[in-house]
């Protein structure tokens, strides 16, 4: 093909995208454009491009919910949540909302709430099968903190004294010669380390207590049902 006939592709190429994105409004192509970004996974351009999008037109649930997708890639887990609920009061039925705000809950940790907005989201949209999915890794999960243990060590006070503890029973000042080296060992840790959360926490361990005996008197009750 000649140099003459490239250049005429080019130019009807060139005036075809031109006409198509006059067809769209400002807020329209700022969106377009962040959706780009986003296939080319430049979270942090969608994000500028999302936000002139709601400066333009901030009665749109869309970009909200879009400009949440691109902070969770970020892993600005809170940014997500506000846009997503920013969306749901503009369109309290927009299921989409719901499953990025349960995406981004369960990147924090906060199982309990994800599992409330991914069933919302099912309940807007039954048949949406990544919801289903989401949602019974988020149960899964929440069963996992649900134990006492579990509940235990993701205290951030619990995880303070553990770490503390093991600093010097294996590598600071009180270690002595071998540190934790036997079952003795890891036994008086253990019971040092309760005693130390008894002491700074009790409230703590009241709560662990309480926590136990309802689990064990609901595992009795369905023994006997």
């Amino acid at each position: 093909m000649s140099t003459i006939k490239h250049l005429v592709y080019a130019v009807i190429r060139f005036l075809r995208e031109q006409s198509q994105m006059d067809a769209y409004t400002s807020d329209e192509q700022e969106s377009l454009e962040g959706n780009n970004h986003m296939k080319e996974e430049n979270y942090a351009a969608a994000v500028d491009c999302y936000t002139q999008a709601i400066e333009l037109d901030p009665n749109n649930a869309v970009y909200y919910c879009n400009r949440a997708a691109a902070q969770s890639k970020l892993s600005h887990y809170t940014d997500a949540i506000k846009d997503c609920e920013k969306a749901i009061a503009i369109d309290s039925k927009y299921s989409k909302a719901y499953g990025r705000m349960g995406l981004a809950l369960t990147a924090m940790n906060k199982f309990e709430e994800a599992v409330r907005s991914y069933q919302k989201a099912l309940d807007l949209d039954p048949e949406n099968d990544s919801y289903k999915s989401n949602l019974k890794i988020a149960e899964q999960k929440l069963r996992e903190v649900s134990s006492p243990a579990a509940s235990l060590m993701q205290n951030p006070q619990v995880q303070q004294l553990m770490s503390g503890m093991m600093t010097n029973a294996i590598g600071g000042p009180a270690a002595g010669v071998g540190g934790l080296t036997d079952l003795s060992s890891l036994i008086q840790a253990g019971q040092q380390f309760a005693q130390q959360i008894q002491q700074q926490n009790p409230e703590l361990i009241e709560q662990l207590r309480n926590h136990i005996r309802s689990r064990s008197f609901s595992s009795s009750t369905d023994e006997h049902s």
